[in-house]
């Protein structure tokens, strides 16, 4: 009964995001007041027959309902109560169901933080992200439905994917569609606007907020897919450029060129055409991202999906997506001509450099993830497009960025000149270099003894420029909420940028045989193998790695790796042992047993890594303030009521 509930709280769903996108923008266009004021209650009872149809759906995997298709598929008997709630979304059909659910928390959220907008303007918003919401709703109940009965039931489920039976799963993808589908409500602002003809500051005023907020859960979650990755697939990497990684890149590299493109908007009056567009390929780019990881056109340890129905029919929706959004754009654009003038040497020019840069980034990766899989789908040949290629496009692409970064916050608006900056910017370029240049010095002779590097000075050069140009333009400025949030999140890129270059340059690994008794030594660090002994736990057998590691004679840590395999579905995998530092990690994966006692082991020394993730959790926190600034939400008030 209660599978036949949610399945019924679906099409309710349906039927009312069916009204709430025909009525009110009907309402908006006609001046009709009945229709505009049904949108806010049409949105808040779209919210709660998902909500309905969500916990229906959680009941059954808490409960064992194995007559459900989606349950037997993804859930058994053994699992803890903690992966039957994250199981949820373990699969495809529920995953689109809270990525349906989400934007439904989406819409609640602008009806609930929505007084200072105008009836009309928010009748066409929630109408907009009404109509996303149709296109989600049919995709689950034509082709994913997740309350699908299976008769007659099994006794037993094929559990959840062993990947996936993991803390990580309870966290990350929530934090990533929360991102994904948070860039429709900047979508459906830009439209809004087109429909209207009118894009002004207090419209980027209302927009700003609900952008960097999804800015915020996209660059959270796409740090713990990392991290996550890093620990749980035992191959000590934090990113390989797998084209579902690359799905998530792309629209927070657009959404970053979104939130800078939106200040000068509101500051300046300028780069109207830049937001709108940038709002509609940053939630467009999370549709590619949905239609890349559930079609079946790639293989990925995150991809849910192989039915290329499915594919096809998100592949349809963005199109009509992107499609009505650029005739709209094209029938609108001279409304959104600016006549705002700026010289050469001026914040401006810095802002539009860098949104440049920003896209060119996107473009690369774009063509790097969709061009191979043109040619396959063309049946022209495979191609693999690697690290190799993204990274001798990114590199050069992210220092000119970089440079951007510091100097755009010296520049005024509108007009500035280098006789002005001259002191001031002479001394902040020789810091940058000279403490750079003395930092890699100091990693060579006094420290760790790494061999020094031309490419490792050059990220430390441009990660100290990121650093004390942010400080200088904190100290020149007054210090509200919006001020700190873009500090914050320029100083989270900085200690990124030292992470990303000192492990990527200093890193070392080696796979070794070793039998009991016997020692490896890496990076200084001595990894003695003191053999294997067999656990077990609810789900898995496992054969248990036990490794000391010493440096000159002094313990430093004692290292479990893990070789498991889990029993529902006999899928072995490898549980990384990790002593974690801040200022580098000690990794041992266990491999295969080989003759006698002898197994084989990987062994990584990772200098710096956990900077990449502490800096995407500053960026986080920095976005999260910048939304919270009360300075603009009060202007926003005061400005609409006038």
């Amino acid at each position: 009964m209660i599978p036949e509930i949610g399945h019924f709280a679906l099409i309710m769903a349906l039927v009312v995001s069916v009204v709430l996108t025909v009525l009110p923008l009907l309402g908006a266009t006609f001046s009709n007041e009945r229709w505009v004021a049904l949108a806010k209650p049409a949105a808040r009872m779209q919210l709660l027959f998902m909500l309905l149809a969500y916990g229906c759906l959680t009941y059954a995997f808490i409960t064992f309902d194995f007559s459900v298709r989606y349950v037997a598929s993804t859930s058994h008997s053994s699992l803890p109560l903690l992966y039957r709630i994250s199981g949820v979304w373990g699969a495809h059909e529920g995953s689109l169901l809270l990525w349906a659910l989400i934007l439904s928390l989406w819409m609640g959220a602008v009806t609930v933080f929505s007084r200072s907008i105008p009836r009309v303007m928010l009748a066409r918003v929630l109408g907009v992200m009404g109509f996303v919401a149709v296109g989600f709703l049919l995709f689950l109940l034509v082709t994913s439905n997740p309350f699908e009965r299976l008769i007659p039931a099994p006794a037993d489920g094929r559990s959840l994917n062993p990947l996936l039976q993991d803390p990580g799963l309870a966290i990350h993808p929530p934090m990533l569609y929360m991102g994904y589908v948070g860039f429709s409500v900047a979508f459906a602002f830009a439209v809004a606007a087109m429909l209207g003809g009118k894009l002004d500051a207090a419209w980027t005023r209302w927009v700003r907020p609900w952008t960097n907020i999804a800015w915020m859960f996209l660059t959270l979650g796409i740090a713990l897919g990392s991290w996550w990755a890093y620990y749980e697939l035992g191959w000590g990497g934090w990113w390989f450029w797998d084209p579902v990684e690359n799905a998530s890149l792309m629209p927070w590299l657009v959404g970053t060129a979104l939130i800078h493109s939106l200040a000068v908007s509101e500051k300046r009056g300028a780069f109207k055409a830049w937001t709108v567009l940038l709002a509609v390929f940053a939630f467009s780019l999370s549709l590619l991202g949905t239609f890349l990881v559930r079609s079946g056109v790639l293989t990925s340890v995150h991809a849910f999906a192989s039915d290329p129905g499915r594919g096809l029919f998100i592949l349809l929706f963005l199109a009509t997506v992107v499609g009505l959004s650029l005739t709209l754009y094209a029938f609108r654009a001279d409304r959104f001509k600016s006549d705002v003038s700026f010289q050469l040497f001026s914040r401006e020019t810095g802002l539009l450099l860098n949104n440049v840069i920003l896209v060119v980034m996107t473009a690369t990766v774009l063509l790097g993830t969709l061009y191979p899989l043109v040619l396959d789908a063309l049946g022209v040949g495979k191609l693999s497009v690697g690290p190799p290629y993204f990274n001798s496009v990114m590199v050069p692409l992210g220092i000119p960025l970089v440079i951007v970064m510091g100097l755009g916050v010296l520049l005024r608006w509108k007009r500035d000149s280098i006789s002005r900056l001259g002191t001031d910017l002479a001394l902040l370029v020789i810091i940058a270099v000279g403490v750079g240049l003395l930092f890699s010095l100091l990693l060579h002779y006094d420290w760790e003894g790494y061999d020094w590097e031309g490419m490792a000075a050059i990220g430390l050069i441009m990660a100290v420029w990121i650093a004390v140009t942010t400080l200088f333009w904190v100290w020149k400025q007054k210090r509200t909420a919006s001020v700190w949030g873009a500090a914050l999140a320029h100083a989270g890129m900085a200690i990124m940028i030292i992470g990303i270059s000192l492990t990527s340059l200093y890193s070392s690994e080696k796979d070794i045989r070793l039998s009991a008794g016997q020692q490896y030594q890496l990076a200084g660090y001595d990894f003695q193998f003191q053999g294997v002994k067999k656990v077990s736990d609810v789900s898995y057998d496992a054969y248990q790695g036990i490794v000391d590691i010493s440096r000159n004679g002094q313990p430093v840590s004692h290292l479990e790796p893990q070789k498991r395999v889990y029993r529902v579905q006999t899928m072995p995998m490898t549980e990384a042992g990790i002593d974690a530092g801040l200022f580098r990690d000690l990794f041992v994966a266990l491999g295969e047993p080989l003759e006698g006692d002898a197994w084989s082991l990987r062994v990584y020394h990772k200098p710096f890594i956990r900077w990449i993730w502490l800096g995407a959790i500053l960026m986080a926190v920095g976005g999260i303030l910048a939304a919270g600034d009360r300075r603009y939400r009060l202007k926003v008030e005061g400005r609409s009521h006038a």
